[in-house]
């Protein structure tokens, strides 16, 4: 092991990890207008669609997989599955979300940079991390191979266990990691690097996807229409009453007394 692995695999998690959150509450609380995905639909709706949900389907569904992947302990998964028929479930369901998931990507930025009106708005940041999430993506892909010669689920093992060595805040022994396939070191710090640079680009309307879970607990918003000239002081069926005071009453009675 070199020291430019114990830094990239012992020191550098972190500092993306502290980047990532603190930068995201930093932005958040001193500049919440820059806190969106600057969509460009009304520029130009072409391969937008298609693109944005391919891209959306396949992304989350291997956010997911590499979550629920790294972090759920062998102990928990191994009472009914090995790791070798994990390796087998994970480079089947991940090769297909990884192919649909390119295939929206490359729409995206092709869009983003071929397309005249697009590009002239885009801001730097917003090509850069498209070029980054596209090339993390490749090299996800390329590591497909790489695992069907490791069918017993090694590497897979050893990966998860630095991530969850990375999350608990226990020893890392980066010899591990050093010794694997170098797709799969760099595919490893280009997905931290992507957190590095989360706070300072669009990728932050992110949490507000996560946050808009909320919605499903709120409680009912009361909308009253003027077209079913409801008269003061009634509402209707099922809505709580409202009376109104005295003179605002009055006033709605009487509109010339308004004038």
């Amino acid at each position: 092991m070199t020291t430019l692995h114990g830094f990239l695999f012992q020191v550098y998690p972190y500092v993306c990890l502290a980047v990532f959150l603190i930068g995201s509450l930093i932005r958040f609380d001193q500049n919440q207008y820059s806190w969106k995905s600057d969509s460009s639909q009304l520029l130009r709706g072409r391969l937008l669609r298609w693109g944005s949900n391919l891209f959306h389907f396949g992304i989350l569904f291997l956010f997911v997989g590499h979550l629920v992947g790294l972090y759920t302990p062998h102990a928990v998964y191994g009472i009914f599955l090995s790791a070798a028929q994990k390796q087998v479930l994970a480079v089947t369901a991940g090769g297909v979300a990884g192919a649909v998931c390119f295939v929206g990507l490359t729409m995206l930025l092709y869009r983003r940079m071929f397309d005249p009106r697009i590009r002239h708005t885009s801001h730097a940041s917003d090509i850069a991390v498209l070029v980054v999430l596209w090339v993390q993506l490749v090299l996800g892909l390329v590591t497909l191979p790489q695992s069907l010669q490791h069918a017993d689920g090694s590497v897979m093992l050893i990966l998860a266990d630095w991530a969850q060595r990375i999350m608990t805040l226990r020893p890392v022994d980066a010899t591990a990691i050093a010794a694997i396939h170098w797709t799969f070191q760099v595919h490893v710090v280009l997905g931290l690097t992507i957190f590095l640079l989360f706070p300072f680009s669009r990728l932050v309307h992110i949490w507000s996807g996560f946050a808009a879970a909320g919605f499903l607990f709120r409680p009912y918003q009361v909308v009253r229409s003027r077209r079913l000239d409801v008269p003061p002081g009634h509402n209707l069926p099922g809505q709580p009453s409202a009376v109104p005071p005295a003179d605002v009453a009055r006033a709605l009675d009487n509109p010339q007394a308004m004038r």
